[in-house]
C-alpha cells in the first residue's frame, strides 16, 4: 500500500467521494439525506486531521489534499443550495469568491517569492467551521421545518460573513509577510 493511503488520508478522499452524493441529494431536494451525508463528510474534515496528529501520520498529500477536499465540499454544497435557493446567491458569491481571491493570491505570493507552502491560518479553519455550520444548520431547516432552524439560519449568515471576509483579509496579511521576506 502507498505510503500516503493512511487512515486520515481515506478519510479526505471519503469527503471528496461524498461530494456529489450530497450536491445531488441538494439539487433533488432530498433533505434529510443530503444533511446526512453532509453531516458525515463534515465528520471526515475533524477526524482526518485528528488522526494525522495523534498518530503521527501527517503527509504531503494530506496537508495538499485536505483543504482542497474541504473547499470542494462548501463549494460544491453552497453552489447547490443557492441553485435550489435554500440559500442567498450573494452569500455563496463572497464564499467562493474568497476562495478564488486566496487562490490568486497564493499564486501570485508563489510567482514572485518561490513560496510553495502555505499552512492554513486559525482565521482559515475558523472560516471553514463557520461555513460548515451554516450549511448544515440551513440544510437542517429544510430538512427539519421549525421557527428555531429559521431564526438559527438567520442569525449565521452575517457571522459567516464576517469570518469568511476577515479570514481573506488575514490571508492578504500573511501573503505580504510571505513576500516581504522572500
Amino acid at each position: 500500500m502507498p505510503s500516503w493511503l493512511n487512515p486520515p488520508n481515506f478519510f479526505t478522499l471519503l469527503r471528496l467521494v461524498l461530494i456529489p452524493f450530497i450536491v445531488q441529494a441538494v439539487l433533488a431536494g432530498r433533505h434529510e439525506f443530503a444533511l446526512a451525508v453532509f453531516a458525515v463528510a463534515a465528520a471526515t474534515d475533524v477526524l482526518d486531521g485528528a488522526a494525522a496528529r495523534h498518530l503521527g501520520l501527517t503527509t504531503p498529500a494530506g496537508a495538499y489534499f485536505d483543504p482542497i477536499a474541504d473547499k470542494c465540499l462548501l463549494s460544491g454544497v453552497f453552489l447547490a443550495l443557492a441553485a435550489v435557493r435554500m440559500v442567498p446567491w450573494w452569500l455563496t458569491a463572497i464564499v467562493l469568491g474568497r476562495d478564488l481571491y486566496i487562490l490568486l493570491g497564493a499564486l501570485a505570493v508563489r510567482v514572485s517569492t518561490g513560496v510553495k507552502r502555505f499552512p492554513p491560518s486559525l482565521w482559515g479553519k475558523a472560516s471553514t467551521f463557520v461555513q460548515i455550520l451554516t450549511v448544515a444548520v440551513w440544510m437542517a431547516r429544510d430538512a427539519f421545518p421549525n421557527p428555531a432552524f429559521n431564526a438559527a439560519a438567520s442569525a449565521l449568515i452575517w457571522p459567516c460573513v464576517a469570518v469568511t471576509v476577515w479570514s481573506g483579509l488575514h490571508y492578504t496579511w500573511r501573503g505580504v509577510q510571505f513576500a516581504k521576506a522572500h
